[in-house]
């Protein structure tokens, strides 16, 4: 009787080992000639840096003159995930509140911090904004009832703004409640009403309210107390702070 035939041994786990330690080589090497770009710091102190800064508009114009911006925010928007028309809205409050408060300070970084933190830029709960900036659906906060992390605050409108005749409710892109909008809301997108799910119109009178609460609010101080009277606690104002400082270094939160 013959001996059997011995049986080849397949070749194919040798070549697929020599083809993983051949890219590894490649990667490496690869990696050597092309190194990582060097990580952006974002500082961590107040106030946030400004940004990049905000050209000048004829915001005295009719319509929407934060569409003027629109070069200046197109830029910028992919990268810092943040909506083109929103983008356009803060820049243009800081640009308005720099020509009628120059004393204040406020950087477009800040407002966009809060937008951020405060509705996600007027994304919250699948709303957009539309071309008029103007938030679809209407953003409405929880009851203020008092609950754990709520003020109580009664109904101070008879629901004519939130919607709601026994309790009030935060609104719009920047989050007012009622008995404050009506006191700071103005338009700031030129059709004659003053709109708080708006996000021209909230950016703006969100920056008049700051800057009355703040004073020179490129200071620490006035930041600080800017930020706590918009929202009195201190993680709120560090998670603007946050947020606000990646913008004003070009990176996304």
């Amino acid at each position: 009787m013959c001996p059997p035939p011995r049986r080849r041994r397949s070749a194919w786990p040798l070549f697929v080992f020599s083809a993983l330690i051949v890219a590894v080589i490649i990667a490496v090497g690869s990696n050597l000639r092309s190194p990582q770009l060097p990580r952006i710091e974002v500082p961590d102190g107040v106030p946030p840096v400004p940004g990049v800064p905000v050209p000048p508009i004829d915001f005295e114009g009719p319509g929407r003159t934060s569409a003027l911006l629109r070069d200046w925010a197109e830029p910028q928007a992919d990268t810092l995930g943040v909506p083109v028309i929103a983008l356009e809205a803060y820049g243009h409050a800081a640009a308005v509140l720099s020509a009628s408060d120059p004393g204040c300070g406020l950087a477009w970084t800040t407002l966009a911090g809060i937008g951020s933190v405060e509705s996600n830029h007027g994304r919250h709960g699948g709303a957009s904004l539309d071309e008029n900036g103007t938030a679809n659906p209407e953003i409405r906060g929880v009851p203020l009832d008092g609950g754990p992390g709520l003020a109580e605050i009664r109904d101070t409108d008879g629901g004519e703004l939130d919607g709601d005749p026994i309790l009030d409710r935060a609104m719009g892109p920047m989050q007012f409640i009622p008995e404050t909008w009506k006191r700071w809301g103005v338009d700031a997108n030129g059709d004659g009403i003053a709109d708080p799910d708006n996000i021209d119109d909230a950016a703006l009178s969100a920056g008049r309210y700051l800057c009355d609460r703040g004073g020179d609010l490129t200071t620490a101080e006035g930041w600080t107390r800017a930020l706590m009277a918009y929202n009195l606690s201190g993680d709120y104002l560090a998670l603007v702070r946050d947020r606000a400082a990646a913008y004003g270094v070009g990176v996304r939160p």
